[in-house]
């Protein structure tokens, strides 16, 4: 089949190279060219496809990576993987709109059109389908199938790719989600039917808020016992050995990526919107969450202050500002906030981190449709043993497998480790 991947990043490349590899020939559109750019010479910016991965497809025809909207022309399958952001606390879906109406001037009779982007329950029924319909002059569930599959991408996960982890799939119709199931069936090892879009949309939700909120509930933990004298991180080990009724979630410097600071907030949108009332454990979980970076920068601040010296002048070192480790993944990632506490309080701040190339994973500046924000102008370094001993103070983020940890702990002056991955006399764990 002819099939048309709408969004190139960490869903959407995955996914293109995966239908391209079990024999479809693959449109994988986006509206950044940098990216197309890229991709068309075999290079790859998402850790988990390897530029091996990409020039096979390239060179058969197999893959085809585009900015030209003329290209969507003539599909069988697509899919919208583009993201959907939060503007001011309200859900953005102009990315979703944009991909609808391109697709809907290509839009034929028996072709299949997919969904999944994270979004609010209803979005696939009450907003991709009239758009399709207005711009196509075809029915949804008449003259083409219509889908909602939430992504489960976990980038740098080395066990659970999209391969082997199992795709909840759902339809407006039983055909069309006879249609979707049939097709994902190609690409994975297990599909999931519900019986309407909109548990499918709420799944993807259910699955995020879950996790946002446990997190949250260790977060507001780890502050609470340092302040009594308590190590949270051995009652959670300790926690950890019950093999039944309890589920492992650890402290951090914040959340990031696409879904925990973002999935969450769609969900107490609809909620507040469709019912007038609030939905309490996502906005505790919220803010609780968004204040991680806050509390990190108070706690450096007591540190340096225990060392007579103030945050204001002082040059700090920042490992890592991807969200989560051996990933360059920097959306929505404490990091910036960090990064931005710290330079309004007057420190030097620097940064280390192999896997977000500027430009790349972070824009190199402010554009219409980008926030360039403060990952753009932080001084990029490596951790080498020299900027190590010259930091008053090293803050441990993400902690990549490609660091140093030994020579962290011999040169650093001080640590305060947000991820537990270090010990000495010099650390000092989150």
């Amino acid at each position: 089949m002819r099939v048309v991947i709408a969004g190139q990043g960490y869903v959407g490349l995955p996914l293109a190279v995966r239908a391209a590899e079990v024999g479809h020939r693959v449109v994988g559109y986006d509206v950044d060219e940098r990216r197309i750019k890229r991709l068309a010479l075999g290079e790859s910016y998402v850790e988990d496809i390897p530029g091996e991965r990409l020039r096979p497809l390239l060179d058969s025809g197999h893959y085809l990576p585009t900015a030209d909207p003329a290209d969507v022309a003539g599909f069988d399958v697509a899919v919208i993987t583009v993201p959907t952001p939060l503007r001011d606390g309200v859900p953005d879906l102009s990315y979703i709109e944009a991909s609808a109406k391109l697709l809907a001037r290509h839009l034929t009779a028996g072709a299949t059109v997919v969904l999944e982007s994270t979004t609010y329950p209803g979005t696939t029924e009450e907003l991709l389908a009239p758009l399709l319909e207005a711009g196509s002059g075809l029915r949804a569930g008449t003259d083409f199938h219509l889908g909602y599959s939430p992504e489960r991408i976990d980038p740098g996960n080395p066990v659970w790719k999209l391969e082997n982890t199992p795709k909840v799939v759902s339809g407006t119709t039983p055909e069309g989600l006879a249609a979707v199931a049939g097709f994902y069936g190609q690409l994975v090892e297990r599909t999931v039917p519900v019986s309407s879009c909109k548990e499918a949309e709420l799944t993807k939700l259910l699955e995020n808020t879950f996790r946002h909120v446990n997190i949250a509930l260790v977060n507001e933990l780890a502050m609470f016992a340092h302040d009594l004298g308590i190590d949270v991180w051995e009652a959670i080990d300790a926690a950890s050995t019950k093999p039944f009724g309890f589920l492992r979630f650890t402290p951090g410097p914040g959340v990031g990526g696409h879904c925990l600071p973002i999935d969450p907030s769609y969900l107490s949108w609809r909620v507040e919107r469709a019912l007038g009332q609030s939905f309490r454990f996502v906005e505790l979980a919220n803010d609780v969450n968004s204040h991680m970076p806050d509390y990190v920068v108070r706690r450096l601040a007591e540190a340096l202050n225990q060392r007579r010296r103030a945050v204001n002048g002082s040059r700090v070192l920042l490992l890592g500002l991807a969200y989560k480790k051996n990933t360059g993944d920097a959306r929505e990632t404490p990091a910036a906030r960090i990064v931005e506490l710290l330079t309004r309080q007057g420190a030097e701040v620097r940064a280390a981190d192999p896997h977000v190339v500027a430009g790349v994973h972070v824009p190199e500046q402010r554009t219409p449709d980008h926030d360039a924000g403060p990952l753009a102008t932080v001084h990029r370094v490596d951790a080498t043993p020299e900027e190590l001993a010259a930091a008053d103070a090293v803050i441990l983020l993400a902690d990549h497998d490609e660091f140093d940890y030994t020579a962290v702990t011999t040169h650093a002056r001080y640590v305060l480790d947000c991820r537990r991955r270090l010990a000495g006399a010099a650390v000092e764990i989150l």
